[in-house]
């Protein structure tokens, strides 16, 4: 009996397994590598906004240090809220050329998804924009570049902006400047990109994050006017260690900026070749970042006679930038070329806005805008898809159009951003104002804007008559 119960119990299964349907596809699962990769990179491109606000407050006067940090601090806070609200759907969801559409907002819809999100518009192939991560985890990592990128344009800004003017133009800007031109060059169906449009290269950022920065800058810098010392009295950096500390953040972040715009770590082919994009990118963004420095160093040695950390630092800053939109589409020995180039042209960029006496306070755009631009054209002139199959070949592997798709996409950043952040300077000035009283900014902006400061020496430990 014990045994026919046993033999009874064993053999249900088996009849069931008889009589069920078809089984049913198993529903498609993010990649764990891919997705850890992607939160990693997310986590660095962050650190980023902190490095930032080191390497500008290390520039400043003492008095102004609190308040230049939290210009980047408070883009942690701003964007990533907005970035939830609308940023994303303005910048990634399918829409127009020129601007996503609403039917993300409040990530409606983005959720932990791999594929078939984009489906419906065109191109049709494109069904979404990372096949192997969740949509969300493409949505965080794609949040740090709209932190960072407003960021940037403190450094032109700083120790003469009101905070809460600020507030409102960074929430302006990264509404109706960066969304859309992030819109334009990543997303499906974008004017500028390879989703469909014209075919600009912009692996990481040159257009979308350092041209649009570096041109809102010189545009903040010319609408705002000169600092009340400015050229007559200003003051040499108030802590060069900070400056060191801020651009070796910058550096060990800017992996997580190039490397991880590959969106995957898995390996892929282009022709007869093997690929793989992120380790290209990692080494091109280091490659860039050391030769750069270099050449900063032995400019600084050769015209002015004693290298600098200063100048070490800005070098290395300026070739992260200009191999940004190159890093996942240009070989080892390129990237060191686009380092070594974009340094010395942004060497004397630096110069050369000295002589024009615009007080960008901090050389935004020499670095971040002209960097940028030079950057940009490079990457037309190095591109092979030898290293990246979903690219294009440049300049020197025969392909000459490309650089004039890419002159056309810097041409438009140019435009957006000019005037883009011109109607937001003219249309806050009008408003609640842009500037601090005259004698707040020669007191300091720490004391005025926060009621604190960052060191204790210029008016809490001041001794008593």
């Amino acid at each position: 009996m014990i045994g026919a119960i046993t033999l009874l119990f064993l053999g249900v299964p088996l009849v069931g397994n008889a009589f069920a349907q078809t089984p049913v596809a198993p529903v498609p699962t993010a990649d764990t590598g891919d997705t850890a990769f992607m939160l990693i990179s997310a986590a660095l491109v962050l650190l980023m906004t902190p490095g930032l606000a080191f390497f500008y407050g290390g520039f400043v006067r003492s008095r102004n240090v609190l308040n230049t940090l939290m210009m980047s601090f408070v883009l942690m806070a701003i964007v990533g809220v907005t970035w939830i609200l609308w940023g994303y759907s303005l910048a990634f969801a399918p829409g127009l050329p020129f601007i996503g559409g609403l039917q993300w907002l409040g990530l409606n819809g983005v959720g932990l998804e791999i594929s078939d999100y984009l489906k419906g518009s065109n191109p049709a192939e494109v069904v979404s924009y990372a096949g192997t991560i969740p949509h969300q985890a493409f949505m965080i990592y794609q949040a740090m570049f709209a932190i960072i990128t407003p960021a940037l344009i403190s450094g032109a800004i700083v120790e003469r902006m009101s905070f809460r003017a600020y507030s409102l133009f960074v929430l302006l800007w990264s509404t109706f400047v960066y969304a859309p031109l992030a819109h334009m060059v990543w997303a499906k169906g974008g004017f500028l990109g390879l989703y469909g449009g014209l075919g600009a290269l912009d692996f990481a950022g040159g257009t979308v994050v350092h041209i649009s920065s570096g041109v809102s800058a010189l545009v903040a810098a010319i609408v705002l006017g000169p600092r009340k010392t400015h050229p007559d009295r200003l003051s040499p950096p108030h802590n060069v260690p900070f400056i060191l500390l801020g651009a070796a953040l910058l550096w060990f972040g800017w992996f997580g900026f190039n490397a991880g715009s590959a969106l995957s770590v898995a390996s892929g082919t282009s022709g007869n070749l093997v690929t793989n994009v992120a380790t290209t990118a990692f080494v091109a963004t280091n490659a860039a970042a050391a030769a750069a420095a270099l050449m900063w160093l032995i400019l600084e040695a050769v015209l002015r006679g004693k290298p600098t950390a200063v100048g070490a630092a800005t070098g290395a800053v300026a070739g992260l930038v200009g191999i940004t939109p190159a890093a996942g589409f240009v070989t080892p020995l390129s990237a060191i070329l686009i380092g070594l180039i974009t340094a010395f042209v942004c060497f004397y960029a630096i110069s050369f806005k000295h002589k024009l006496e615009i007080d960008d306070a901090l050389d935004t755009y020499p670095v971040h805008g002209f960097g940028g631009t030079v950057g940009a054209i490079l990457t037309a002139i190095f591109a092979t898809t030898q290293v990246n199959g979903a690219g294009k070949d440049g300049v020197l592997r025969g392909n000459f159009g490309e650089l004039g798709v890419q002159l056309a996409a810097i041409a438009v950043a140019y435009a957006i951003a000019g005037v883009g952040t011109w109607i937001i300077l003219k249309i806050i000035d009008a408003t609640v104002g842009l500037r601090v009283k005259e004698e707040a900014e020669l007191q300091g902006l720490d004391i005025n804007e926060h009621g604190e400061e960052g060191y204790n020496s210029e008016f809490g430990d001041r001794p008593t008559q």
